[in-house]
């Protein structure tokens, strides 16, 4: 590269850490250019870039003094205080001992520990004895290794080691911090280059709107040059969370298939979690292993529904029930809804027939006591719908569940029999997951049975339903092959998620 050409492409900051550089420290640098660590640090970078100079790192432990290190290098150590102490005394009461000493328990233990490993007192009938003179002007390694401080980790020896590990074991006496040191060279390139004056004063280092209005100005001066091939910093714009870019399209899916959105509490009744569903009262599914219970209860809804709920489960309206007493005080139960189908219950409960028909969804979060994994959550997000029409049967179902999956970008799709306590017949939804090479389970689907509808809608009209989770949808899109990544927020990985653009 032509070296007058590169002159001119120097930015202010490069200019002025150029005659520094010989330094080959960056805090050097800085503090001669009047510039701070970052500008220097980059700027570094750029003349690296034009083959000015190389930078290398190099990682290094560093041994630094600790709050008690300090303070104790200041005042002495407490061993070297007690020891001042008993040289004078010569003979002292262990007690009256710690208590001129001034030491609280720990560091008086510690002291004691140390000075009878340098043979300079004996512990005898309860009594501090001096034993020898000779060490007592001698400093202890812990004094030698505290002097030296900060210092590398590598510079020491072996004994200075295990003077380390000594001070370690008491608090906050030093602090081991990794650093990393650069390494700056110039190159034969760069060397030419420090040779030329550099000379600023015809260098303009943008265009101003005075400049266009009067020639004399910019003419025959010359202008800084600009690479446009040089690598920037990338730039990321506000965008929504992924998530809630996903739950904003599939909202769209369904808005234009004709559905109205539901939507309802994060903590419900049991009865509209559980026995509007007609699920019984001791169903596996309402142990504590599987929900999260909360220690309130709530009032029920109409009482001629609760009682239509209650003849369902015990006497059945199309069927024999569950053949047992139901308890109106087990429904009250206040509980982190399992599910969105609450809501399509609580809007079976709200609808008239001369309004029919109706087509609802809901995407919400709901909350399992899962075993969490891969491909399980303690929460999740679910898609609900539910379609009430005369003449709607199971066929239909399987389509509008085939055209929303399709729009969500799943082409490999599989719907099989299954059971649920609310709905018959019933089926589970699977698409298959490419990377971990099997059949994702999505959740369940089907059609209310007469035990749901009557009590809620007052007569059996068919209601196609389907619950099944969103988030394992999102997993193939975006290519998660852990459904706990969904949540983590992290910024750097959030910056680079693509835009959902089904």
């Amino acid at each position: 590269m032509d070296i007058n050409k590169l002159i001119d492409s120097l930015s202010p900051n490069e200019r002025k850490i150029l005659p520094h550089i010989g330094e080959r420290n960056i805090s050097e640098i800085a503090k001669k250019s009047n510039l701070d660590k970052t500008s220097v640090t980059r700027s570094l970078e750029y003349l690296k870039n034009k083959g000015i100079l190389n930078i290398s790192y190099e990682k290094k432990k560093i041994i630094e003094i600790g709050v008690n290190g300090a303070l104790y290098r200041k005042k002495g150590l407490p061993e070297r205080r007690l020891l001042h102490l008993v040289s004078e005394k010569r003979i002292i009461p262990l007690e009256e001992c710690k208590k001129l000493s001034g030491l609280n328990d720990d560091e008086f233990k510690a002291s004691l520990g140390v000075l009878k490993k340098m043979a300079v007192i004996d512990i005898k009938n309860g009594k501090i004895i001096l034993s020898s003179n000779e060490n007592i002007s001698k400093n202890t390694p812990e004094e030698s290794l505290l002097r030296i401080l900060p210092t590398e980790f590598g510079l020491l020896n072996s004994e200075q080691l295990h003077t380390l590990k000594s001070l370690q074991d008491r608090k906050e006496m030093v602090e081991i911090k990794e650093v990393k040191k650069e390494k700056i060279e110039i190159t034969e390139f760069g060397e030419k280059v420090l040779k030329i004056k550099i000379d600023e004063k015809d260098l303009i280092e943008q265009i101003t709107p005075e400049m266009l209005k009067k020639d004399s100005l910019w003419k025959k001066k010359r202008f800084r040059r600009y690479s446009v091939a040089s690598p920037t910093s990338s730039i990321y714009g506000g965008k929504r969370h992924f998530v809630n870019q996903s739950t904003d399209y599939a909202r769209k899916i369904w808005t234009e298939l004709g559905f109205k959105e539901m939507s309802g509490n994060l903590i419900q009744t049991s009865f509209w979690n559980f026995d509007a569903l007609f699920t019984a009262q001791d169903h596996p599914v309402r142990e504590m292993q599987d929900t999260f219970f909360l220690e309130k209860k709530a009032e029920l809804p109409d009482k001629k529904i609760v009682k239509a709920v209650k003849e369902a489960h015990e006497k059945g309206v199309n069927g024999k029930g569950w053949n047992y007493g139901w308890n109106e005080e087990e429904a009250k139960t206040l509980v982190l809804r399992t599910h969105t189908t609450c809501l399509s219950a609580q809007t079976l409960a709200s609808l008239k027939e001369k309004d029919l028909p109706l087509k609802f969804f809901a995407i919400g979060k709901c909350f399992r006591n899962e075993t969490l994994d891969w491909k399980h959550g303690f929460e999740f997000n679910q898609t609900e719908g539910i379609v009430i029409a005369e003449n709607v049967n199971f066929r239909h179902l399987l389509g509008y569940l085939k055209i929303f999956f399709k729009k969500m970008g799943f082409e490999k799709i599989r719907m099989r029999p299954s059971y649920f306590p609310y709905t018959e017949p019933s089926v589970e939804i699977d698409v298959w997951h490419p990377e971990k090479k099997t059949w994702l389970e999505l959740g369940g689907a089907g059609i209310f049975r007469p035990e749901v509808t009557i009590p809620l809608l007052g007569k059996h009209i068919p209601v196609l339903a389907w619950g099944p989770g969103f988030d394992r949808i999102l997993m193939d899109y975006y290519q998660i092959k852990d459904l706990r990544e969904l949540y983590k927020n992290d910024i750097n990985k959030l910056r680079k998620t693509k835009v959902w653009m089904k």
